[in-house]
């Protein structure tokens, strides 16, 4: 699933404990896997809800001098202005999309499934939810960023500003020295341009790094 290539291993999935009316489909951060996110899931889930956590695919990391690692893309710099790796942004996005279409083959309408990830899963939640012609339910965004930011509002008309008004939950910790809280905060900026102030939570936590504290993961169930 997601990525550059299709080599990555099915993803980890908690099943609903009666018929599934509902979905959150959650991608993890770089070097990563879906595993953990999916026991946290376990822990905390709603006996209708599907979680389908899945797993990046390995590739070469140029941030991180070209190490192989779980990754939905390449990153170059976590500076504000980096270059972007946008085919393969638009790539991962697209093989993103492919799942929620499966999952509404499945039974789950569209609007019944929430996007969520972690830093690099979140930062691709965001913009696939964006991008979309499926109507979501919402999107749950932990210490992230929205890629290709400048695209927008252009990009979001691919999708036939389908989630044009999509209700968006950011959390990012205050200490984040990964990605800077002046990301999350300048993301949430953007996303009240293009969906309206209304439609955009952005809960700021003091103290917290580049991690979710028990009380982040748990708003992410629906």
């Amino acid at each position: 699933m997601c990525g550059n290539n299709m080599s990555a291993p099915l993803p980890a999935i908690v099943p609903a404990a009666r018929k599934a009316t509902a979905a959150v489909i959650f991608l993890h951060g770089l070097g990563d896997t879906g595993h953990g996110w999916a026991e946290a899931f376990g822990g905390i889930r709603i006996p209708h809800v599907k979680y389908i956590c899945p797993h990046a695919p390995t590739m070469p990391v140029t941030l991180n001098m070209r190490m192989s690692m779980p990754s939905w893309f390449d990153i170059y710099s976590l500076s504000p202005n980096a270059e972007e790796d946008e085919s393969g942004i638009k790539r991962a996005s697209d093989n993103l999309k492919t799942m929620i279409d499966q999952e509404v083959k499945n039974g789950i309408p569209s609007h019944r499934i929430i996007l969520g990830g972690f830093s690099q899963g979140g930062a691709l939640s965001l913009y696939t939810a964006l991008t979309s012609q499926q109507k979501l339910a919402g999107v749950v965004a932990l210490s992230c960023w929205l890629p290709l930011r400048n695209a927008f509002p252009q990009a979001a008309a691919g999708g036939g500003d389908t989630n044009k008004d999509v209700t968006v939950l950011q959390c990012h910790g205050e200490a984040d020295p990964l990605v800077p809280f002046s990301f999350g905060s300048r993301t949430a900026e953007k996303l009240r341009s293009l969906l309206g102030p209304e439609k955009v939570l952005f809960k700021a936590y003091p103290g917290l790094p580049h991690s979710a504290c028990p009380e982040v993961r748990t708003k992410c169930i629906l």
